[in-house]
Order: structure tokens, then sequence, then C-alpha cells
């Protein structure tokens, strides 16, 4: 008599990279943009964005993660970090041009980082250098 071995399915924790290019977020009202981002949080995606996001939006993103700790099983927060070019050695005409060109495209020039907490451990941010740490 043969036994037939029963097939279970591993459940597998990989890491998830999003990329995502500036333009995809880029016509979206700030709620939107913030929205997307979360939903791609949420489901453990660490999200690698192309470009980063105004001062206030990174502001909003922040408190609304606050809001949702506590309410949603298991979320802990996110772990945001932005790294962009260094201007304090450019030229006064490069960093005019560099001025102009945010006004009218966004920030382009910088790379955010955004991940889950419970996914990213760490990041450590210096001016030359961005390390983020999983778990």
């Amino acid at each position: 008599m043969m036994v037939k071995k029963k097939k279970t399915k591993k459940k597998v924790n990989g890491l998830t990279l999003h990329f995502m290019p500036y333009s995809e977020i880029a016509r979206l009202e700030t709620v939107d943009r913030i929205k997307k981002l979360l939903t791609l949080v949420l489901n453990q995606k660490v999200v690698v964005l192309q470009g980063r996001l105004r001062p206030e939006e990174e502001t909003r993103l922040i408190e609304d993660t606050m809001i949702m700790i506590g309410n949603i099983e298991g979320f802990k927060g996110v772990e945001l970090a932005v790294i962009s070019q260094d201007n304090e050695e450019s030229s006064f005409f490069d960093k005019f041009k560099s001025g102009v060109v945010k006004m009218l495209v966004g920030h382009q020039g910088a790379l955010t980082i955004i991940g889950p907490a419970s996914v990213v451990k760490e990041m450590k941010n210096d001016p030359k250098k961005l390390e983020v740490m999983m778990r």
C-alpha cells in the first residue's frame, strides 16, 4: 500500500523592492500620492522612488502612518530616507539651473526609500551614501 504525501504550500517571506519612477505619482494630488505609497508599504514592499516627495508630503506620510499604528494589525510604521546630489560644491549658475529644474519637474535628482518598519530595520543616511538594513 502506497501512502501519498500531502503537498503543503510554504509561505515564502521574501523582500520585494518596488522601483517607481516619479512620473508614476507626479500628476497625483498629495492625498492620492501618499495613499499609493502607503498601499505598497502595507503590502510589505520597500519602495524605491526616483525623486522625492515635497517636505509637506513627507510630513503627511509620517502623520498618516502614526495614525495607522495600532489600528492595523502588525503595522509598525514606516522608515523613510532620502539621498540627493550634493549641491554645496556647485557654482552659482549650477545651483540656479538646478532650482529652475526643480520648480518645473520636481526634485528628481534624489532617491527616496520608503519601507515598512517590520521589514526595514534601520536606515543610515549621510551626505554620500544611504545604508538600508533589513530584518
